[in-house]
């Protein structure tokens, strides 16, 4: 089976990806990385503030009955 990743291991990852991609663009990768996980996490957190406060995804119209 499967045990934990190890160093060797992750430093095989790193060599691969820097192969794949290039060190030139490396930072460019890690920065679009961080801001989709930024972005994802905004989304889940608004979303939670929606659930807890009663909204539903969609009804932002105030003119319409309820």
């Amino acid at each position: 089976m499967l045990g934990p990743i190890g160093v060797s291991e992750l430093i095989i990852i790193l060599v691969i990806v820097v192969i794949l991609f290039g060190v030139n663009k490396l930072p460019k990768l890690g920065k679009g990385l961080g801001e989709g996980i930024r972005n994802f996490k905004d989304s889940m957190r608004a979303g939670q503030d929606d659930a807890s406060s009663g909204k539903r995804p969609g009804n932002d119209d105030p003119t319409e009955p309820k």
